[in-house]
């Protein structure tokens, strides 16, 4: 799957070993880069099914971040992302089973590292 970091700050501070470390501390950094090596080596976000499944726990958020994804770092921050040009973004697509939409996903952009309990 392809993962994109849009944010400069945000991609400085996640892609480089030093940077992470620095901005996040040696356990949460491991934990990043864990979580971003297995988006990477996914096909599709279908690979991750059934969400909430050890030790990633990725599952779409709702509410005011419906259309987000959330997957677990050191808690409580989480990795959050959205998918780019898939067909979940489609409302056509609202009437099919949420694995199908899982499935149309090959590319997510992160936007965020933080504390969505908080």
């Amino acid at each position: 799957m392809k993962v994109l970091i849009p944010n400069k700050k945000l991609k400085q501070s996640v892609e480089d070993e030093k940077g992470r470390r620095k901005q996040y501390g040696v356990e949460m950094a491991k934990k990043i880069h864990l979580r971003l090596e297995a988006l990477a080596s996914a096909e599709k976000l279908s690979d991750f099914w059934p969400p909430h499944s050890p030790p990633e726990r990725l599952h779409e958020l709702k509410g005011d971040l419906a259309g987000v994804f959330s997957m677990d770092l050191k808690h409580p921050y989480r990795l959050l992302f959205r998918p780019v040009h898939a067909l979940a973004d489609n409302p056509a697509t609202g009437n099919l089973p949420e694995i199908e939409k899982w499935r149309t996903i090959d590319t997510v952009e992160v936007i965020a590292i933080e504390d969505t309990h908080g």
